[in-house]
């Protein structure tokens, strides 16, 4: 993934700085994600209903992997719709992800291999591919909301189209 373009978020009313003293440094983001044991994932079903769950994952590269079997809610809803918003469990040290999913090749290619040593590591469990690749276009990050309130922007990736 290409760096991170850091910038105060566009929040009126909400006393941020109107400099850009105290960002974050998406590294230290980053060490987060990879440390988190539990992703909210927020998606959307065909018929716009949204839909919230709490998942493994591991974030590796500058995407964010997950299994999904292809009958859980969440997975039908990025079938139809790859847009995708994660949170952390954390609300005081905040991450927030949004960006675009899209299934990885269920063969054990070097990214899924990687992947499934990534789970067995972190999770002590053998998981079976493929998985969900999550590829941030837009986070957010904040230790104190008032100081460090950090928008990263990604450089625009190819993303799969939503199903119509």
């Amino acid at each position: 993934m290409d760096k991170a373009n850091a910038s105060r978020p566009h929040i009126p009313g909400y006393g941020l700085p109107e400099t850009e003293d105290d960002l974050m440094d998406w590294g230290d983001v980053e060490t987060r994600l990879e440390a988190s044991k539990h992703y909210w994932f927020a998606t959307t079903s065909p018929g716009g209903r949204p839909h919230v769950n709490a998942i493994w994952g591991v974030w590796l590269n500058g995407a964010l992997y997950s299994g999904g079997g292809p009958d859980v809610r969440w997975a039908k809803n990025l079938e139809a719709n790859p847009a995708i918003a994660v949170h952390l469990e954390d609300g005081e040290k905040v991450v927030i992800l949004e960006g675009q999913a899209q299934r990885t090749s269920a063969e054990d290619d070097h990214e899924v291999t990687a992947v499934k040593a990534a789970y067995k590591i972190k999770y002590d469990f053998d998981h079976p591919a493929p998985f969900w690749k999550i590829t941030p276009t837009l986070a957010f990050s904040w230790t104190s909301f008032e100081k460090d309130a950090t928008r990263f922007k990604f450089q625009e990736q190819t993303h799969v189209k939503a199903k119509h």
